[in-house]
């Protein structure tokens, strides 16, 4: 673990980021990113980000593994995001740099940290915009099942795109509302699930928390089933880092970071937990396990029927295609910010460094848009096993990354505790501790390959896949002559 060197020559500013003086005039046309991200809206997008189709659809395969114990994994999964969340913002805050985790993984742990952190985030969002796409399109096609599958994903990607492509303040706006539905819906939903569970309906007894001890009891498989389940888990919550990512484009990012991080916990616990709790409460587990995860089959579906409403299906159907339409959205944004920025540090070709005149860095939007390409085409030659394969592989590229970021913050915290002149801002109690109790949960996560056939092949894959990077690397390195790992500035207040 490389520490910062105080000796180590200043490595060129990326655009965007601050000069050594902690100050930064606004950029010209297409020279940086520009900051119009407001509070609300970056909060929202690390909302949108997280909360995809699997919350709206169900989760079936992790209620399969674990049964009503899956509410623990859940349970466990939040507190570990938390955790990372909490820390990644006291670091984000400190260092609002384009770039984010990566850029400061770059600082704190050397460069080849910074290069591998932001091409497995890269390569994990790509593979998120790629499935998200592809059930876009398949829940258009729910509507009209004569429209072609490759001309719904061309539909939907040309909107993304477009959202995208304008300008990073059209991005926020739709972005925001986009998640709003989201969450108004949710809202919605676990009203109408609680008044079922516990008090139900006039001609309907309240269902209460009986199917959570039925048929098999609370643990049908046993307490190792809740350890099985993180690996389905964990890929629910993942996201988040888009709010760090984000920051080097927020009005305001010290005090948008140190908030939108802890909202941004507490939100994705108390949607996720209270919304599983509650459909496994209505719906006895088995059944829940045994969904194919179609729009008919979604507990969404079933308790809106259940009070009465109209259309409850079509209603679902738009909900998890805004769901889909706004987690793409997101992760097209981290995806192409962090591609920029290795562009503007010389480790991607140059082009990706480039800005248009509206600050969008359109060359690296375009190469993120990989993912689509790829899901098009597997789509189209009806690959079997899509999802679960690409989730898997997607996890695991997270899980490393989640790892450098936890590696980070305890240099970034050695540091802040010896040079606390050089800081400003929140800190979090007790922080060099949690983030030891988190690289232990994390790695617990990863575990699960050895007893999880899709975590294994997406360890195989993932693993190979980082030893290509290293080793990309480390040519990199050789053709640009550079013997010595330069740390980048320190911080960026603005």
């Amino acid at each position: 673990m490389a520490a910062p060197s105080d000796s180590a020559p200043p490595a060129p500013t990326p655009s965007g980021a601050a000069a050594d003086d902690g100050t930064r005039p606004e950029p010209a046309a297409g020279e940086g990113l520009v900051r119009s991200l407001t509070h609300r809206q970056t909060t929202m997008i690390g909302l949108g980000s997280a909360l995809g189709t699997g919350l709206f659809l169900g989760s079936g395969s992790a209620i399969s593994v674990a049964g009503p114990a899956v509410i623990v994994s859940y349970a466990i999964g939040a507190v570990l995001v938390a955790i990372i969340a909490v820390l990644l913002g006291e670091m984000s805050a400190a260092h609002p740099v384009q770039g984010s985790f990566g850029t400061i993984a770059h600082r704190y742990l050397g460069a080849w940290a910074g290069f591998l952190s932001r091409y497995l985030y890269w390569f994990s969002a790509v593979v998120v915009i790629g499935t998200e796409v592809v059930a876009s399109a398949l829940y258009i096609r729910w509507w009209w099942p004569e429209v072609p599958m490759s001309l719904a994903i061309l539909a939907i990607a040309a909107v993304v795109l477009a959202v995208n492509i304008i300008s990073v303040k059209s991005f926020g706006a739709t972005e925001f509302w986009l998640s709003t539905v989201k969450v108004v819906a949710l809202c919605a939903f676990i009203l109408c699930a609680a008044l079922l569970v516990f008090f139900g309906l006039p001609d309907t007894k309240a269902a209460g928390l009986a199917n959570l001890g039925d048929d098999g009891g609370f643990l049908p498989h046993g307490a190792g089933s809740i350890w099985l389940a993180m690996a389905v888990v964990m890929f629910a919550y993942a996201g988040f880092e888009v709010v760090a990512i984000a920051s080097a484009e927020a009005i305001d990012p010290q005090r948008t970071i140190r908030t939108a991080m802890r909202q941004l916990a507490w939100r994705l616990s108390f949607f996720y937990l209270l919304s599983i709790t509650l459909v496994l409460a209505l719906i006895p587990w088995r059944k829940m396990a045994d969904g194919d995860g179609s729009v008919e089959t979604s507990p969404f579906v079933r308790v809106f029927s259940e009070i009465g409403v109209p259309a409850a299906a079509t209603i679902t159907n738009m909900v998890v295609l805004i769901a889909a339409m706004s987690a793409a959205n997101a992760h097209l944004y981290g995806a192409s910010r962090l591609l920029h920025s290795l562009g503007g540090d010389g480790l991607a070709p140059a082009p990706m460094a480039r800005l248009s005149r509206r600050g969008v860095p359109a060359v690296a939007l375009a190469a993120s848009t990989l993912g689509i390409a790829v899901a098009a085409l597997l789509a189209f030659y009806d690959v079997s096993g899509l999802f679960g394969i690409l989730m898997s592989i997607a996890l695991f590229a997270v899980l490393l990354v989640w790892l450098l970021i936890l590696a980070s913050y305890i240099a970034f915290r050695r540091h802040r505790t010896a040079h606390p002149e050089e800081f400003t801002g929140f800190s979090v109690p007790a922080g060099g501790k949690l983030a030891i109790v988190a690289v232990v949960g994390v790695l617990a996560v990863a575990a699960t390959a050895v007893e999880v056939p899709d975590m294994r092949q997406a360890a195989g894959i993932g693993i190979a896949f980082t030893v290509v990077l290293l080793a990309c690397y480390g040519l990199t390195v050789l053709r640009r002559g550079r013997g010595k790992e330069q740390p980048l500035p320190e911080r960026s207040d603005h």
